[in-house]
């Protein structure tokens, strides 16, 4: 029988390697990934069946990666492996399109069960995390729409960047855009939110979970 073709996305290499030896015997691994954009690359390059990411990743974060994966491969897989044991981190990730969130201090046999769970098409999240809020997201028919600001993918990938201490001339380079564009994005968000700096702008982001 054809193994899973596995893609790992995590930033640390100590947790690559021990994912890489968990993960081995019973499936493909195709590639790591080290950051956000790499795994963009990573997963149109290799098309594998499963993407197993981490939430905080330099240059686009997981959450983020996650929705943009979603968009272009809908059928792909994404098991998202944090040290974050937040219901807001679980219910963002599951709303951009992961199919499980599974803690890092997990016993092993957790993040198996929850890739053959991605696989067979259910949704699986940690049991330290399971509450009736989260409920919502794994049922489908109780989940209700929640009046809040929406930033576009573009102010979310610049907002990202901002938080991790870019310039606009970085963000541009990276982003490929040019650094007055990045600037109009900048203003735009703070001028949403209500912020007068960019150190307010970014502050208010840490706190309402708008980044990870």
């Amino acid at each position: 029988m054809k193994k899973p073709r596995i893609l790992l996305a995590d930033d640390h290499k100590i947790v690559v390697e021990g994912l890489r030896s968990l993960l081995e015997p019973d499936y493909e691994l195709v590639g790591t990934a080290a950051d956000g954009r790499q795994l963009l690359e990573m997963a149109e390059r290799t098309q594998p069946d499963v993407v197993v990411a981490d939430i905080s990743m330099p240059l686009l974060n997981g959450i983020e990666a996650t929705r943009m994966l979603h968009a272009s491969y809908p059928a792909l897989k994404i098991v998202i492996l944090t040290m974050h044991p937040d219901v807001v981190y679980a219910s963002r990730a599951l709303e951009a399109g992961a199919s499980a969130y599974v803690l890092k201090h997990s016993a092993p046999d957790e993040l198996v069960a929850a890739i053959q769970t991605a696989l067979r098409g259910g949704t699986f999240v940690s049991d330290a995390l399971r509450n009736p809020a989260l409920e919502e997201w794994l049922d489908p028919s109780r989940r209700h729409v929640k009046a809040t600001l929406e930033l576009t993918g573009r102010q979310k990938e610049v907002l990202q960047l901002l938080v991790e201490g870019k310039s606009a001339k970085e963000i541009g380079a990276i982003l490929e855009i040019s650094p007055r564009t990045v600037e109009t994005h900048k203003y735009k968000m703070m001028d949403d939110l209500g912020v007068k700096t960019t150190a307010q702008l970014v502050q208010h982001a840490l706190k309402h979970g708008l980044v990870s």
